[in-house]
């Protein structure tokens, strides 16, 4: 199921839940504040254009939700955004990402892992982006995280010379660059 903007408000409270539960265990470990802090930016992100949460449901709740938006012509100053900037340059970030559906969380509780939930969201938002243009970053620490978005045919974006970071970027399958 995909919901557009606010509309999937209605839900944040079993959003934190399957975040917290899967968030707080490693490689992020994250504490009771910064799960919090996703509430946060879940109620402000709902904001952003193009914003949109796939997510699957079960008699349990929330099993599992990946939440995206349109990238903007020029991305914001912050820290995951420079770091992309610094490996892609500016063309390149307009090139394969101004206008592409950035995914920023994909959460899938225990329960629901060995049933390919994550493959299923993953391709739903994919689906649902503009010109099969989707993406993500991530850190490279997050190395079953990187495995999976390799194996589920995610294509990384090589740095320029010397400008590779602790962050990588990922296009999906249908994004015209990634072949």
């Amino acid at each position: 199921m995909i919901c557009y903007g606010a509309t999937v408000l209605d839900l944040v409270e079993d959003l934190v839940d399957a975040y917290a539960e899967v968030f707080s265990e490693p490689p992020w470990n994250e504490d009771e504040e910064t799960i919090q802090r996703f509430h946060y930016r879940l109620c402000n992100d709902a904001e952003r254009p193009g914003f949109r949460t796939v997510l699957a449901q079960s008699r349990l709740g929330v099993d599992g939700f990946a939440i995206a938006w349109l990238t903007p012509k020029s991305l914001p100053d912050t820290r995951t955004y420079a770091k992309v900037a610094s490996q892609l340059g500016p063309e390149r970030v307009e090139e394969l990402l101004a206008g592409a559906l950035q995914l920023d969380e994909l959460a899938v509780r225990r329960h629901a892992r060995p049933q390919g939930l994550g493959r299923s969201l993953l391709s739903e938002l994919a689906d649902d982006a503009p010109s099969g243009r989707a993406w993500v970053a991530m850190s490279r620490r997050a190395k079953n995280a990187v495995a999976s978005y390799r194996r589920l045919g995610w294509r990384e974006v090589r740095p320029l010379p010397d400008a590779e970071n602790e962050v990588l970027v990922f296009l999906s399958p249908g994004h015209p660059a990634a072949a």
